[in-house]
């Protein structure tokens, strides 16, 4: 009685190219995981207010709490950006569901325009799920020419839903503290064949 061979199986080196493709695919997958995780982290923080991050908001409630809160205000300036940055007045006391309007003064200090972007927390870090901004300076990219001084409102409110948190109960103070670092630098695009050394206009 003949008897058919088995198929042979895969060969160590069809073994190790299978091997290796498998930790490049691995590699790669946690590679484009770990961009994602950013947005996404910056998403779930916006949502849930982790980390002192404030909500945004179009309209103010309705109706306004029982509960009133002092907001202080902190203004900061990165190393290496010649500005002045403080709020025009260092605390508010505000009622839950009532909006505010506070301004800050910014002054640029150099001889050419300088643009920069505001990062903000507030603290306690529980507060930032009740803090909502209808309106700030730090939704965008700001711009100053040289020695230009303007002032920039931030409008907001403190959602009265804060009085049903426990973790709120024993917080009478809340702060909004806000950074402005200096904006990267547009890269200069070369044109032509690239040989004759001189840059393209910024696009």
């Amino acid at each position: 009685m003949n008897v058919s061979p088995e198929p042979a199986g895969p060969s160590k080196a069809d073994r190790k190219g299978l091997i290796a493709g498998i930790a490049v695919a691995a590699s790669l997958g946690m590679l484009a995981l770990s961009f994602a995780a950013v947005p996404l982290y910056r998403m779930f923080c916006a949502s849930t207010g982790y980390g002192g991050t404030t909500q945004v908001a179009e309209v103010a409630p309705a109706h306004q709490g029982k509960r009133d809160l002092i907001v202080r205000f902190d203004a900061n300036v990165a190393p290496g950006l010649d500005w002045t940055f403080e709020p025009e007045t260092p605390q508010i006391k505000l009622r839950t569901g009532k909006t505010a309007t506070v301004y800050f003064k910014v002054t640029n200090l150099s001889d050419h325009a300088l643009s920069a972007q505001a990062m903000y927390n507030v603290g306690p870090s529980s507060a930032g799920a009740y803090f909502d901004k209808i309106s700030c300076f730090c939704f965008n990219e700001q711009k100053l020419d040289a020695h230009e001084t303007v002032e920039m409102p931030v409008v907001f409110f403190l959602d009265p839903a804060l009085e049903h948190d426990n973790s709120m109960t024993d917080v009478d103070v809340v702060t909004l503290s806000y950074t402005f670092f200096a904006a990267k630098p547009e890269k200069a695009v070369v044109v032509g064949d690239g040989k004759s050394g001189e840059a393209g206009k910024p696009l």
